[in-house]
């Protein structure tokens, strides 16, 4: 598989990686996308894998955060041949702080991610949204802190503006 480097971090990645959106199925938008449970995921684990493809994309809201927690059992044992990435900072629950970048909502999050992942690190996480609220340097702030507690190597963004 050809690799590219993550921007200029040095690190690279696969050409093509995996979403994992279909895993879960649960609520009426991502049952629409399918339903992949844990002995499907380790099946399509294995095939991208063997292909090469090991970069695993998904989002603490994919499913209720069921498709992490399913990428988790799928990557058992194997966990460090794989690249994960997860995005958070869409709401993720019912609680006022259960939604964007606050330092708040991002340590929680990424700590529930890490536990339904069932790993020390996320690889690459990215903010799923952008934040008006919060401000840009207390973001990275925290990012930062996760990055330096060695809980996440990358971070990125996803549903930015180019601008």
């Amino acid at each position: 598989m050809e690799q590219r480097y993550l921007g200029r971090s040095g690190f690279q990645v696969p050409a093509l990686g995996f979403g994992a959106g279909t895993f879960g199925g649960q609520g009426p938008l991502f049952s629409a996308w399918g339903n992949t449970d844990v002995a499907g995921a380790r099946r399509i684990v294995d095939i991208c894998l063997e292909a090469g493809v090991n970069l695993f994309d998904t989002a603490d809201v994919y499913s209720g955060g069921a498709s992490e927690s399913i990428l988790g059992a799928a990557l058992q044992g194997r966990r460090d041949r794989a690249i994960v990435s997860t995005k958070l900072s869409l709401r993720s629950g019912d609680g006022p702080n259960d939604v964007g970048a606050s330092r708040h909502h991002l340590l929680e999050a990424t700590h529930a991610a890490l536990k339904r992942l069932d790993t020390d690190r996320i690889d690459i996480l990215q903010l799923h949204a952008f934040d008006a609220m919060t401000p840009v340097e207390q973001v990275l702030r925290t990012l930062d802190d996760l990055v330096r507690a060695g809980k996440v190597r990358y971070i990125g963004v996803s549903n930015f503006s180019g601008w």
